[in-house]
């Protein structure tokens, strides 16, 4: 019987668990996907229900097994969610999706608490994002659901949630409260003080640091971790040189370590915040909906071109598609939901896809257009540090032509793309398991490579 870690690492899109070895590498996965369904104002959302059964039923196949002996469980999720439950630990309100719209009202009544919106922002190093801000779905209880915010007796980060399933254990954590939330101060390292003016503080379970271990029936069990931040643990232990790190998937994270310097209003308004590491300490990030875009972006080029979208994970890198566009900042397509005019670029609109001859030209110019917006991000993030070597993470790291522009695009950089997508389950696993990494760590899991253009195929 062979002794394995299991990780459960749910993203908004992928749900996956992961059984690993004593040397961290993958011997069993499943993978999952569910639709979504109506909240109670009929907003697409998870359906927690479903996700919880998953997770247990997968859980209690792969304990079953008698190949395995789990001996450690630990929890990534995906950010920017809260689950609220009532004294009895069950499920008190619905569980609303961060995307959902807030009233019209919404926005100017919770910042009359403020100074002004810089005065929320500078002091949370959280953007204001309506709901996507985590802390925002407690006063959007209060206040325009007061029957169901009644119920509400804990609220708790959607990794640490997963994780009570197994422990009956309730705890925040420094990655899930560090994370656009608006519940920290940073300035302080407490909670903001609207918190406990709005009486939220007594809501939220003790803070524990993200490598704490409960046990129960002899399996060491983590407390969850977001999953942003522990894609970057990683790196963080086996890399000595000062890097950035492109956590990539339905959200691009940019993360640097080495800059922990104070948000600007011009940093916040382009979408860079401040997330808090594992051990409490916080590092400058930056954001875009990257992945979520992309897919919604081949799709409409796939019913241009007549194609299945999906083709656009295989069209490999030609230089003969390049265009730098090193004298203009007008785009092609449109990319609004990025908001491409914080980096100083002009929008541009999808009805120039007839303007290309092939579906590959067309996946060629986008991802064109995307490395010139997570170059920019990425610039935010990186700041004045003395970052050298930049990591790619995640979905993006596998294709050849975002990593190829990247490359070409930032010479004065080594980039370096993962081929083991997986580095928020790997971190999850690391985390509790403490173990020390070999300097060679990155090649030999990671099989981590530097990027050098390509020649064209």
């Amino acid at each position: 019987m062979k002794e394995v870690t299991a990780i459960f690492d749910i993203g908004k899109t992928n749900k996956k668990f992961f059984l690993l070895d004593k040397d961290l590498n993958e011997i069993h996965k499943v993978y999952a996907r569910f639709d979504e369904i109506p909240d109670d104002d009929g907003f697409p959302s998870e359906n927690l229900p479903e996700l919880v059964n998953w997770v247990r039923e997968t859980f209690e196949t792969a304990k079953a097994n008698p190949d395995y002996q789990i001996t450690h469980v630990n929890f990534s999720t995906y950010g920017a969610s809260m689950v609220h439950l009532d004294e009895n630990h069950e499920l008190a309100t619905p569980f609303y999706n961060y995307l959902k719209p807030v009233p019209e009202d919404f926005e100017e009544r919770f910042l009359s608490n403020f100074d002004s919106k810089e005065d929320f922002e500078l002091s949370t190093a959280s953007p204001y994002l309506g709901l996507l801000n985590s802390s925002l779905q407690l006063y959007y209880l209060k206040y325009y659901k007061p029957q169901l915010f009644e119920k509400v007796r804990w609220s708790l980060h959607l990794p640490q949630y997963i994780s009570s399933i197994f422990t009956g254990k309730l705890f925040s954590d420094y990655t899930s409260i560090g994370c656009h939330t608006g519940i920290w101060d940073f300035k302080r390292k407490a909670y903001a003080d609207w918190i406990r003016s709005e009486g939220f503080e007594s809501l939220l379970p003790p803070i524990v640091a993200s490598d704490t271990i409960i046990e129960k029936d002899g399996i060491s069990f983590g407390v969850g971790i977001h999953d942003s931040s522990s894609a970057l643990i990683p790196y963080v232990d086996s890399n000595k040189d000062p890097f950035a790190l492109i956590s990539t998937g339905t959200w691009s994270i940019c993360m640097n370590v080495y800059n922990s310097s104070e948000l600007t209003e011009a940093e916040l308004n382009a979408d860079c915040l401040h997330f808090i590491r594992p051990d409490g300490q916080s590092i400058k990030a930056s954001r875009l909906f990257l992945g979520e875009h992309l897919r919604n972006t081949v799709k409409k080029m796939g019913e241009h071109f007549g194609v299945s979208y999906e083709l656009y994970k295989d069209v490999s890198w030609s230089e003969g598609h390049i265009d730098l566009r090193s004298e203009t900042i007008q785009l092609l397509f449109d990319h609004s939901i990025l908001k491409p005019e914080r980096f100083g670029f002009l929008n541009g609109s999808d009805a120039n896809f007839v303007k290309f001859k092939s579906f590959e030209e067309a996946v060629h110019q986008l991802f064109n257009e995307l490395t010139d917006l997570q170059i920019s991000s990425l610039q935010l993030a990186i700041g004045d540090s003395e970052v050298k070597k930049v990591f790619i993470d995640g979905g993006f790291s596998s294709s050849e032509v975002f990593t190829n522009y990247l490359a070409i695009k930032l010479p004065q950089f080594e980039i370096y793309s993962s081929s083991f997508p997986l580095g928020s389950t790997l971190g999850a696993a690391l985390i509790m398991k403490k173990k020390p990494l070999s300097e060679d760590f990155l090649d030999n899991v990671y099989e981590v490579q530097r990027i050098q253009p390509k020649p064209s195929s």
